[in-house]
């Protein structure tokens, strides 16, 4: 018997049949970001709130009772422990401070984008003056091709 396999032959495992290992599903890309804009180093920054009001206090209190400790976390956990234990009555003059601040900015903030506003009113005018006349000047430009065009298709046909 010729076309017969042998038993050895038919132990192994033929490669048509053998069962393909499906590949790690392809991770999906994250979306593309927008590039962020620049920050405006001009523009005022905001106020800080009653929690980091008292931080301001609190941290020259605890550096003064802890003079060795140089640990940011340990002060911060402190601050924000006693923090929670304080009253409303307690929290109230950070509470003023905060309000104080906050207003404050909100008048810089006007003046800021006041002063940005009228910086870009002007750079606009700017802008749309110099599109117009490059505009005419593209227009110039392709009204003098199209007439020497036609001269040379006439000194052709001569």
């Amino acid at each position: 018997m010729k076309g017969a396999k042998s038993k050895s032959e038919s132990k192994k495992p033929d490669s048509r049949l053998s069962v393909k290992k499906k590949e790690a599903p392809a991770k999906k890309k994250a979306p593309v970001k927008k590039a962020k804009e620049a920050k405006d180093p001009n523009k005022p920054k905001r106020p800080a709130s009653a929690f980091f009001v008292f931080m301001e206090d609190f941290r020259k209190q605890y550096k003064e009772k802890h003079p060795n400790n140089k640990s940011v976390s340990v002060v911060g956990k402190a601050g924000g422990e006693k923090w929670k234990s304080l009253s409303a009555a307690e929290k109230a003059p950070y509470a003023a401070k905060a309000e104080k601040r906050k207003s404050e900015y909100d008048k810089t903030l006007q003046a800021y984008n006041k002063k940005l506003a009228e910086g870009k009113d002007a750079e606009e005018e700017e802008e749309d003056e110099s599109d117009k006349s490059k505009s005419e000047v593209h227009d110039d430009d392709e009204d003098d091709d199209d007439d020497n065009s036609g001269e040379e298709d006439e000194e052709d046909d001569e």
